[in-house]
């Protein structure tokens, strides 16, 4: 990982690719370059037949014409009111999935760093869970194929550089919602006296999607559900509550070490001030 950051929404170009050949009993298709190199894609906690299915999970997205549309539609216009503001510059950090540095997303809510230098074990234990979480919602995705906001409005997200990509990928339920929510239940166990910071830091992750204009809400919701399913499936695996325990012990040893976040905490809180309160 030196030097480079590894981007989780490449990731997800290569689990689809691995779904879609899961799913219709075909050969796995060949790797894809980013899957190349082992060290930097560690498999996940679950056996392909245990992953959370959300294909059958979730009920299908809103239909054209319904009124749960129309209040998709209509959050997705509110939500252009922070086009090139601080909410905005945070939404564009949260769509950059990379490691190392998405480590540092709950540093400044769990109130200590999480890097892979002075927390490892927690950093393996997220990076882990990454697969999992992504995979979970491509069942929903490559059934229902839903147009994401930007391309539906014909305007430009926050991260213009993606949507040729994001444009085939289907937006119900989203992914990042998925892994962001799966990661602050997480560190809610892990550092529970900081849960509520850490759930709230999880809850904006996913709005950033909505304000970004990648995702409509309901994509955003649900993708919460696909991580709650995740996360109680992962509590059925010894190697997942070994490394969950052991990731409890090193971050309650840092914290005694009262080392500042990883993140400017200013600037977050700043960025995080003014919220779409109307989205919940």
């Amino acid at each position: 990982m030196a030097g480079q950051g590894i981007s989780v929404q490449r990731l997800f170009l290569a689990f689809a690719l691995l779904y879609v050949a899961f799913i219709s009993g075909c050969a796995t298709p060949s790797k894809p370059a980013v899957m190349a190199n082992t060290s930097l894609l560690q498999g996940g906690y679950l056996e392909r037949a245990a992953v959370p299915n959300s294909g059958t999970l979730l009920p299908p997205p809103p239909a054209a014409g319904s009124a749960a549309q129309a209040a998709d539609a209509e959050m997705y216009k509110a939500t252009r009111a922070y086009r090139d503001g601080p909410r905005w510059e945070l939404a564009k950090q949260d769509a950059a999935l990379k490691f190392p540095d998405v480590m540092g997303t709950f540093s400044c809510a769990a109130g200590a760093p999480i890097d892979a230098n002075t927390t490892p074990r927690l950093a393996a234990l997220l990076r882990r869970s990454v697969s999992d979480a992504a995979l979970a919602t491509y069942g929903a995705k490559n059934l229902y194929k839903r147009r994401r906001p930007f391309a539906e409005f014909k305007e430009t997200s926050c991260t213009p550089e993606d949507e040729s990509r994001l444009v085939n990928d289907g937006s119900y339920p989203s992914g990042h919602t998925s892994i962001g929510w799966a990661w602050a239940l997480i560190l809610a166990e892990v550092a529970p006296d900081r849960a509520d910071a850490v759930l709230a830091r999880g809850y904006a992750f996913g709005q950033s999607r909505v304000i970004c204009g990648v995702h409509w809400q309901t994509d955003v919701n649900e993708g919460r559900t696909v991580a709650a399913a995740v996360i109680a499936r992962l509590h059925g695996e010894a190697a997942f509550n070994a490394d969950l325990q052991a990731a409890k012990e090193e971050f309650n040893a840092v914290r005694t070490k009262q080392l500042p976040p990883s993140r400017d905490c200013a600037l977050e809180a700043a960025q995080l001030a003014t919220k779409l309160d109307n989205a919940r």
